[in-house]
């Protein structure tokens, strides 16, 4: 049987990113891109977060499904213990369920398709993960909905709900709405170009079913 200490690094490792992106998801990036103003459609936390899913997905490979579900919960608590202190009540909220939720749908559908080509499993399951995540966390992090949160602690409201052109080009819709569609078209891409080093460290962190035999 794992100790926990055998988990240690990937456990700290998603601490990190979480608590990273939970931070960093506060902030838009101030540029111009083709004439669009990156301030509307994207955060910085959308470069950092997709790397929660190389973590377990590493996790998954090396101890099987039930070790990335500990190393889930217990970044799960870390990362919302560390959002509460470096962000909102509110932020905290939506961050640690949106990443538990995502995270142990990641955990499922990776394990359906480990067995699959290399590049499907931590793929399709960072794609669904990302889909559920951004769905869930700029609806309780930003809409107007439940601003009650951060209102009941004494906080000013983040719901951003003023509107702004969708993808900067669209029609109006309240800034959450075009920051949530931004942050999910950065994941895709940086959930791509996560493949090139879950491949490389396939290498070095060995399938379980490998470890066993």
């Amino acid at each position: 049987m794992r100790t926990a200490q055998s988990y240690l690094p990937f456990i700290l490792a998603m601490c990190a990113v979480v608590a990273a992106s939970n931070y960093l998801v506060q902030f838009p990036v101030q540029a111009q891109f083709g004439g669009i103003n990156l301030a509307e459609i994207l955060t910085w936390g959308a470069f950092t977060y997709p790397v929660a899913f190389l973590v377990t997905d590493l996790t998954n490979r090396r101890f099987g499904p039930a070790a990335a579900r500990i190393v889930v919960v217990s970044g799960f608590v870390l990362a919302v213990a560390l959002s509460i202190w470096l962000a909102t009540p509110r932020i905290a909220i939506a961050s640690g369920s949106a990443f538990l939720v995502a995270q142990l749908l990641d955990v499922a559908v990776f394990e359906r398709l480990r067995r699959s080509t290399w590049w499907k499993a931590p793929l399709l399951s960072s794609l669904l993960g990302s889909i559920v995540d951004t769905v869930l966390f700029f609806g309780v992090a930003f809409s107007a909905r439940f601003a009650f949160i951060d209102a009941n602690f004494g906080m000013e409201d983040g719901s951003l709900a003023f509107a702004v052109p969708f993808f900067g080009i669209g029609y109006d819709v309240p800034l959450w709405t075009s920051l949530a569609a931004g942050d999910f078209a950065v994941k895709i891409l940086v959930a791509l170009v996560l493949l090139a080093p879950y491949r490389v460290l396939r290498s070095f962190i060995a399938d379980r079913s490998a470890v066993a035999a």
